[in-house]
């Protein structure tokens, strides 16, 4: 039996793969969510948009500093794997949850099988540097999505017969919800917009959104981009994100409106020839994302998820950081490295929309990482 252990929206994304592999294959498992940004009854609509079976438990963790949290996490996990004395544990990625599934399950000398092992951005500052080291040296079997990942796990001294390349599950993600989408909607034809006739953005790390000059820099860049090529920037605004913008009393100059009363009397003054605009909008559905990504000009980011998924879908990428844990993208042409100076910012969008769109290879994987995973799984417990 595997128990699939998840807790934020981007491992619910890339554990779908895997979920949807067991049920294909007829695999005993379960799936335990966390709760460790939403409860379950937020995520359910989530659960329901990807066609995907609800979980077995919901812990119902919620937010709270980084030991509160894990520790939370950890007690209410070790409960479950008690009780249901599972196989194998997965987990994915790098959060809180991630960590916390891995050790509970370690102490309790169930196998640990890391999705998406091996990624590093080698800045210890960041908290999902740490967990993802600290997971990838307590797992069994280490499912590296590329190359790079399965040397970087080497050189730390993990064991070679440890680890697998599998690709990315995120491949296996994009292409299974990407028809998913297409069935569900058309966000371009709601929100009027065309296709690679605007700008899309995300940003909600803390050492952007938490810092008043990264996050001031961030908008000054937009608002340049957005004036040299006379396209809209669309927004999808993380909470977090609106609440520093407000206390900062950040008010970018070319802001269109947004999605209450109060903040669509600000208009930005332009005439109808001009179409650059920055328009803040409530964070979208996932599928509504995943159409609005595939359809951008370019995407600037300071996700992880979204400089992969960019990659795979062939859409110009420019991150919003200094370092990346997935340089795979950079070095393929698909993603370029910015920070939050505004010239800089400019510049590396200029550079992306200069190059031939698409015109890359994809390097997370042939998008079989999820069969794969769950094959790989069954064959070494029968092993073992």
């Amino acid at each position: 039996m595997i128990a699939i252990i998840l807790g934020t929206r981007p491992e619910i994304i890339k554990m779908s793969p895997i979920i949807r592999a067991c049920e294909s294959t007829g695999t005993d498992f379960f799936i335990l969510h966390t709760g460790q940004h939403y409860s379950y009854e937020m995520d359910k609509a989530f659960f329901d948009e990807l066609e995907l079976p609800a979980p077995k438990y919901n812990l119902d963790a919620g937010s709270g500093l980084h030991g509160e949290q894990t520790g939370k996490i950890l007690a209410g996990i070790e409960e479950v794997l008690m009780k249901e004395n599972p196989d194998v544990v997965l987990v994915q990625g790098d959060t809180n949850t991630v960590l916390a599934g891995a050790l509970a399950a370690a102490k309790l000398h169930i196998k640990v099988g890391h999705v998406e092992a091996g990624l590093r951005s080698f800045d210890r500052t960041m908290p999902e540097e740490i967990n993802r080291v600290l997971t990838d040296h307590i797992s069994d079997y280490l499912f590296a999505p590329t190359t790079g990942a399965r040397t970087h796990l080497k050189s730390e001294g993990i064991p070679d017969e440890k680890i697998i390349i599998t690709g990315n599950t995120v491949v296996d993600a994009v292409i299974q919800n990407r028809e998913l989408a297409d069935r569900q909607g058309n966000i371009l034809s709601d929100m009027g917009l065309t296709n690679q006739g605007y700008f899309l953005v995300t940003a909600h790390r803390a050492e952007n959104v938490d810092t008043k000059e990264r996050l001031a820099g961030i908008f000054a860049g937009l608002t340049a981009v957005s004036q040299e090529h006379n396209l809209p920037v669309v927004f999808p605004m993380h909470p977090r994100t609106r609440k520093m913008m407000e206390t900062f009393g950040i008010m970018p100059e070319l802001l269109a409106g947004t999605d209450t009363p109060e903040e669509q009397m600000i208009r930005a003054d332009t005439s109808k020839e001009q179409k650059h605009t920055i328009t803040i909008c409530q964070p979208v559905g996932y599928l509504a994302f995943l159409q609005l990504q595939a359809h951008a000009a370019c995407v600037l980011t300071d996700s992880g998820g979204l400089q992969e998924e960019s990659c795979i879908l062939k859409t110009p990428c420019v991150t919003l950081r200094e370092n990346t844990e997935r340089p795979e993208t950079v070095e393929v042409g698909a993603n370029i490295l910015a920070g939050t100076d505004p010239k800089r910012i400019q510049e590396t969008v200029r550079t992306m929309l200069a190059r031939t769109r698409g015109d890359w290879e994809n390097p997370f994987g042939d998008g079989t990482a999820g069969e794969q995973i769950v094959a790989l799984c069954e064959r070494r417990v029968c092993e073992e």
